[in-house]
């Protein structure tokens, strides 16, 4: 929301950057794109180490809510 109200203003004080951004949004998502698979991937293996580390825990019947 904060974003749409920051695009209104730059709308009402530079309508041609304001058109710009709006073209060039998709394009720099689709950019980052690749780097967003890569964070998820990433994350994944990070998780799969934090479970191999606890199991040993897990198995002697730690919670890891408790």
């Amino acid at each position: 929301m904060l974003s749409f109200l920051v695009w209104l203003l730059l709308l009402f004080l530079c309508w041609p950057i304001a058109l710009l951004a709006l073209v060039l949004y998709p394009l720099v998502w689709l950019l980052l794109l690749p780097f967003r698979l890569l964070g998820v991937g990433v994350e994944a293996v990070f998780e799969l180490l934090r479970a191999i580390v606890m199991l040993p825990a897990r198995v002697l019947g730690h919670s890891p809510g408790r």
